[in-house]
């Protein structure tokens, strides 16, 4: 099966080069093209893709308001914003906004296809380092005591474990690894935490585990 992808970038060489990457690949295909927010929420409602890359810094309408629009309105075109700079506190903003995950512009090209792959899977694509230094960016806007989401008391013992492990951003493996678990067992219990908090996919457990204040950026490191 193709996964259709839309490549939302104001710059035409970036967005060019974004292109060919989609392209090169057997399973991949780019269905729309996009030069600022109005015209990516606009070609996503027609074009209804599977992944949309969406530069963070865009005009008439940025990233962010125009992910808000496309996960309200198509909330199976999973969105991977992307970030000239790792602190570029818009990117956390725009998964507050429901984006499935982000890449710098920087990032490999092999990497760029992985992630697409990924978030079409209905996971999510949030590394460790940069999802530290995203919330170190926007420590300021965090509560201060920590108070329990929605539906977190109706997690076990052991979903509490994982959705703090997956708040670190840390894969299903490195968790396996981490609580002596199977990666089936860790998929097992990351979608049961989902369902039980209401939440889409893993890079919201990330938010929602931070806005709480049940996880803090560690100024440390």
């Amino acid at each position: 099966m193709t996964i259709r992808v839309v490549v939302a970038e104001d710059q035409e060489l970036v967005r060019a080069g974004l292109v060919m990457i989609v392209e090169s690949q057997e399973d991949l295909a780019v269905v729309g093209e996009a030069a600022d927010g109005q015209q990516a929420v606009d070609v996503v409602a027609s074009a209804r893709p599977d992944v949309v890359l969406m530069d963070v810094r865009m005009p008439v309408m940025d990233g962010i308001a125009a992910t808000t629009q496309i996960v309200g309105r198509t909330p199976e075109s999973r969105v991977i914003v992307l970030t000239t700079f790792d602190r570029d506190e818009n990117a956390f903003a725009a998964l507050r906004a429901g984006a499935s995950g982000f890449l710098l512009k920087s990032t490999r090209a092999e990497v760029v296809v992985d992630a697409i792959r990924t978030v079409h899977r209905g996971d999510a694509v949030i590394a460790p380092t940069t999802t530290r230094r995203l919330l170190d960016q926007v420590a300021g806007t965090l509560p201060g005591p920590a108070r329990e989401p929605p539906g977190f008391a109706r997690l076990t013992g052991r979903e509490r474990e994982v959705m703090m492990q997956v708040a670190t951003g840390a894969s299903n493996a490195e968790i396996a690894v981490r609580l002596f678990l199977s990666e089936a067992t860790v998929k097992t219990h990351v979608g049961r935490l989902l369902a039980k908090l209401s939440l889409r996919d893993r890079v919201q457990v990330v938010v929602l585990a931070y806005e709480s204040g049940l996880v803090r950026p560690d100024r440390r490191r």
